[in-house]
């Protein structure tokens, strides 16, 4: 019962997950078709269309691809420090024994395809472009192992999380040292001052929704003036979250006694309106459990599924609409490069590292997880949609026919990694074991 208790949470993540990863395929299949139809211009207008607002010495307006990939994405990134943050206190990187696995696998997914980039790009013009098959794309990997079901234990997802979560680290340190603009000051040091404010105030134990975002807008617009990329201001904000609670579990157990005896001793009416006093105590009730609650969790829950099932699709269909009968010619020396540095790079990567690691007893594998299955993870460590997409932007920002060509690598090199990992661990048993330090 404690066990089932304990993995729901994580179950649930793992299904909302996988959901994304099924709706993120079909928006990018509906742009890919979208953006080689005879409809393709009205595809590239609607992306370009630029909206925004103006105030006396102030204006504000952008193409809506960029309200997407600057605005949106802002708050996927948001949430994904809420989830780095709640990882590094209480979950899978809480301790150094847990990081290790996950931690070394994602060095190695990282370092590798990067090398493989290096030595494969002859193009100066795309040297830039290092950083973009480093990223692993979490909802795709994990719809992939959903799809296998109970074949597949659970200790082997919550590696892959964890695997994904260091790498995300790793992608959004990347973005805010190497590829942001260059840097006004003065815009920057006004975000970092309202972000250490709301430090702050989180550490004197004060919390408000409505504070946090509300400056938070405006560290965002700070950063996206700075030249630092406001995604980055997502990633920060979220460490202002805090993960304690207001109260402990016996003063609420205590008040909700309390209020469930008041609530029968209240005068009933006709079912199923409430009385003045039980709506009273049903007031009460709400306001001690959003006392009870974790800010962070209850964040982190609030906001989950409007990014899986909004924000991300929203992402793939502004950004996977590469046109491949456009005029603009397409480097099949950068696609190539892209494929083999999402393949090859994350595969001998993260199993090469895990295993060297492993030999010389600095790792500790779980017991059900065998040498096929790191294998297979690894390969759908080259699974780099979404955050590749979004690197690609970046890194190539006011060259298309880069920018479409790394798309296009991306998209074939993580259909590719997907297909192979799925074929490894759809055939694999539980009895080849990892070498490992026993």
């Amino acid at each position: 019962m404690i066990k089932k208790v304990i993995l729901t949470p994580f179950q649930k993540f793992i299904s909302i997950e996988s959901l994304s990863g099924i709706l993120l395929l079909g928006t990018t299949v509906l742009a890919f078709i979208w953006a080689n139809s005879p409809y393709s211009s009205s595809y590239t207008a609607l992306w370009n269309q630029k909206i925004g607002f103006s105030t006396i010495g102030f204006e504000l307006y952008k193409p809506l691809i960029l309200w997407i990939n600057d605005g949106l994405m802002a708050i996927f990134f948001f949430l994904i420090g809420l989830e780095i943050k709640r990882e590094l206190l209480i979950g899978e990187l809480n301790s150094l024994k847990k990081t290790a696995f996950p931690l070394l696998g994602a060095i190695g997914g990282m370092l590798a395809p990067i090398t493989f980039y290096l030595l494969l790009n002859d193009n100066p013009n795309a040297s830039h472009g290092w950083g973009v098959p480093m990223a692993t794309d979490i909802a795709f990997s994990l719809a992939v192992l959903q799809t296998l079901g109970k074949k597949i234990p659970l200790s082997l997802k919550v590696f892959l999380t964890a695997f994904a979560i260091v790498d995300d680290i790793g992608a959004v340190l990347v973005i805010a040292l190497f590829y942001s603009g260059d840097i006004a000051t003065n815009y920057l040091l006004i975000g970092l001052g309202l972000l250490a404010t709301l430090y702050l105030v989180s550490f004197r134990g004060f919390y408000s929704r409505f504070l946090l975002f509300s400056i938070g807008a405006v560290i965002w617009f700070c950063f996206l003036k700075s030249g630092i990329h406001p995604t980055v201001a997502g990633i920060l904000l979220a460490f202002a979250v805090p993960i304690r609670q207001r109260i402990k579990t016996p003063e609420f157990l205590e008040n909700l006694y309390e209020i469930t005896d008041k609530f029968r001793q209240a005068k009933r009416l006709e079912e199923p309106i409430l009385s003045n006093d039980q709506i009273y105590q049903v007031d009460d009730l709400q306001d001690w459990i959003n006392r009870y609650q974790s800010p962070l969790q209850q964040l982190e829950h609030s906001l989950h599924g409007w990014v899986a099932y909004l924000i991300i699709p929203l992402f793939a269909l502004a950004n996977a609409g590469v046109s491949i009968v456009s005029e603009t010619p397409l480097d099949t020396d950068l696609i190539t490069t892209m494929i083999i540095c999402l393949i090859a790079g994350n595969s001998l990567g993260v199993t090469s590292m895990v295993l060297i690691f492993s030999k010389l007893k600095l790792v500790e594998i779980p017991k059900d997880i065998n040498l096929r299955h790191i294998i297979g993870v690894a390969f759908l460590a080259g699974v780099g949609f979404t955050m590749a997409i979004f690197i690609a932007s970046l890194a190539f920002s006011g060259t298309p026919e880069l920018i479409d060509s790394a798309k296009v690598g991306i998209l074939l090199g993580s259909i590719i990694s997907a297909f192979i990992g799925y074929m490894i661990l759809r055939f694999t048993g539980p009895k080849q074991d990892v070498p490992t330090s026993s």
